[in-house]
């Protein structure tokens, strides 16, 4: 706290300016539409707080035969292999082929139990 007594706000990580246009638009500098992770189309949500701070959080349209992907089960497997990967675990197959081959040992093991 500083001598006010007021919470000193964190310093922002990205920060844009934007001139409000004709009929309340304005556009999104580039960083800031890297950072919400959207693009055209998308919807962007604004929240005013009782403590005066607004935040943006950006809501990106998915196709709904892509929504499979986006599940919480899908995310928690995607983040795993990223790990693995990061980790440099993991196996690697020179071919296609070769992946399903080991996908077809890997699936007989499981019928094992």
């Amino acid at each position: 706290m500083n001598e006010a007594g007021a919470k000193k706000e964190p310093c922002p990580r990205t920060r844009a300016r934007a001139r409000l246009r004709p009929k309340a638009q304005l556009t999104l500098p580039d960083e800031i539409r890297q950072a919400l992770y959207v693009r055209e189309g998308d919807e962007i949500e604004f929240a005013v707080h009782e403590n005066g701070i607004i935040t943006v959080r950006g809501y990106v349209s998915v196709p709904s035969d892509q929504a499979w992907y986006f599940t919480p089960e899908r995310q928690v497997g995607r983040r795993q292999a990223e790990e693995e990967i990061a980790a440099g675990s993991g196996t690697v197959h020179g071919s296609a082929e070769a992946m399903f081959a080991h996908l077809d040992t890997v699936g007989a093991a499981d019928d094992l139990w």
